[in-house]
C-alpha cells in the first residue's frame, strides 16, 4: 500500500485538546514546562515552585506558582502597574521596572511565608552577583526556578532583570551572571557597574540627555509625562532608590474593598423549595382546580 498522508479535518482541530492546542498555537513550551513542574520521587506531593515572568505591552507580571493536577496555583504575585504607589509612575515596562517588580515579588512572598526578617536580601542594589546563603539554625531560603515562557533569553533581556530583583530580594533562584547586562561574552568578564546603571534607569537617563540635546521637540513628545511630573534625567536614580526602599518597608498588597452596590448573583436554576413551600404550592393548585370546577 502506498504512503498516504493523514490530513486532519476541521472536526479534529475543534475538539477540546488543551495541551495540543497550546502547543500548536505556540503558547506554551511543554519541553521546558515538564522539567519545571515534575518533582523528584522522593519529594512526592511537595510543590515545585517557579518564578513566572511575563511581559505585555503595558505591564510586567511576576508570579510564584506551582503545578497541581487541577492546574497551577499562584502563591504570590507582583505587577509593574503597582509601582506608582512606590513612586515609579512612568516607564513601567523597562529594565529598571522589571528589577523593581522582581524585588517586590520576592519581598511580598517572603513576608507571606514569614521569612522576610530572616532573609533580608541586600538593602541597596550594586549590580554585584548575589546568592542568598542558608541560615545555620533556621529555615532554608525559599527556592524557585525561573520560568521565562516563550521569551527570548538573550543577554540583556528584561526577564533576567526580574530575576536579579528577586535574587536581591532574598529568594534563592539558581543563576549565573552570563545573561545580565554588563557581561562580555568575548572576555568572559562581568561588569556589575553596567548592571547597576540599568537597575537605576541610567540607560533611560542617558537617552533623555541625548534626545534633549539633539532634538528638544522629540524629547518633549516622547518624555511628555516625565516633563509633566517635573522629572529630569538626573532624578531617575534617586526615584528608583526611593522605590526600592519603600518596597522593602511595605511590600504587602492592599486588597480592594468589594463593591456593595449593584452586586448580585446570577442564578440559572430556580432555588429548590423546602417542604413547607412545596405543600403550599400543592394547596394552591388544589384550590385553583376546585375554583375552576365550581365555575363550570
Amino acid at each position: 500500500m502506498p504512503f498516504v498522508k493523514v490530513v486532519k479535518n476541521k472536526a479534529y482541530y475543534k475538539r477540546f485538546q488543551v495541551k495540543f492546542r497550546r502547543r500548536r498555537e505556540g503558547k506554551t513550551d511543554f519541553y521546558a514546562r515538564k522539567r519545571l513542574i515534575c518533582q523528584d520521587k522522593n519529594k512526592y506531593n511537595s510543590p515545585k515552585y517557579r518564578m513566572v515572568v511575563r511581559f505585555t505591552n503595558t505591564d510586567i507580571i511576576c508570579q510564584i506558582a506551582y503545578a497541581t493536577i487541577q492546574g497551577d496555583i499562584i502563591l504570590a504575585s507582583a505587577y509593574s502597574h503597582e509601582l506608582p504607589k512606590y513612586g515609579v509612575k512612568h516607564g513601567l515596562t523597562n529594565y529598571a521596572a522589571a528589577y523593581a517588580t522582581g524585588l517586590l515579588l520576592a519581598r511580598r512572598a517572603l513576608t507571606k511565608l514569614g521569612l522576610a526578617d530572616k532573609y533580608l536580601g541586600i538593602t541597596e542594589a550594586t549590580g554585584e552577583m548575589f546568592l542568598v546563603e542558608e541560615l545555620g539554625d533556621g529555615p532554608r531560603p525559599f527556592f524557585v526556578l525561573l520560568d521565562v515562557g516563550l521569551s527570548r533569553t538573550s543577554t540583556g533581556a528584561r526577564v533576567f532583570a526580574a530575576l536579579k530583583g528577586a535574587a536581591d530580594g532574598g529568594l534563592e533562584v539558581p543563576h549565573k551572571p552570563k545573561r545580565f547586562v554588563g557581561y562580555d561574552k568575548e572576555s568572559g568578564e562581568f561588569h556589575p557597574e553596567v548592571l547597576r546603571k540599568y537597575i537605576y534607569g541610567g540607560h533611560v537617563a542617558e537617552y533623555m540627555r541625548h534626545l534633549q540635546e539633539k532634538s528638544p521637540e522629540k524629547y518633549d513628545k516622547q518624555f511628555s509625562k516625565y516633563v509633566k511630573e517635573g522629572l529630569s534625567a538626573d532624578d531617575l536614580e534617586e526615584m528608583y532608590k526611593e522605590a526600592h526602599k519603600k518596597i522593602n518597608e511595605n511590600p504587602v498588597a492592599k486588597r480592594k474593598p468589594r463593591r456593595e452596590t449593584g452586586h448580585f448573583v446570577v442564578r440559572y436554576k430556580p432555588r429548590r423549595k423546602n417542604a413547607k413551600e412545596r405543600r403550599n404550592r400543592v394547596n394552591q393548585k388544589l384550590q385553583a382546580m376546585e375554583k375552576a370546577a365550581t365555575q363550570v
